[in-house]
């Protein structure tokens, strides 16, 4: 599979190639931040085929948590591009807004970090749940 994509404003543009290691829906309080309040969903892939093509993100990593995820995003427009967690060494998770044509996500094939969930959040039926991350 190759996926295309990019920030808002156009400043970053990236491209991925391989298979999807998997398709989720992120409930942690770390994406609501970044989704508005929502779960987040996004691609898992293999970090070796992804690059940006156009611009470089910055990066942001909280100091406060045990397992924090690296987030890299558009320095202009703000769009959150991708996660890299530090306990998925090798791996990354694109945010499916981001894509050229977001209708590659097929569906959440999981629900994860629902012990973050909030009553007006909805798990996608045959989502498999996570209270954390899977594993």
């Amino acid at each position: 599979m190759k996926i295309e994509g990019g920030c808002y404003c156009g400043a970053l543009r990236y491209e991925a190639n391989g298979e999807p290691l998997f398709q989720a829906q992120c409930h942690c309080r770390e994406c609501q931040y970044i989704s508005g309040g929502h779960p987040n969903v996004g691609i898992g892939m293999a970090a070796d085929g992804f690059k940006y093509t156009k611009g470089a993100p910055k990066q942001f990593t909280r100091k406060d948590l045990e397992t924090p995820a690296t987030r890299e995003f558009c320095a202009e427009c703000g769009t959150h591009i991708l996660a890299k967690g530090s306990h998925t060494p090798g791996m990354l998770i694109i945010k499916v807004g981001t894509f050229d044509n977001p209708a590659l996500f097929t569906g959440a094939q999981m629900a994860i970090f629902l012990k973050d969930k909030q009553g007006f959040h909805h798990v996608p039926e045959g989502a498999a749940p996570f209270q954390s991350a899977p594993g």
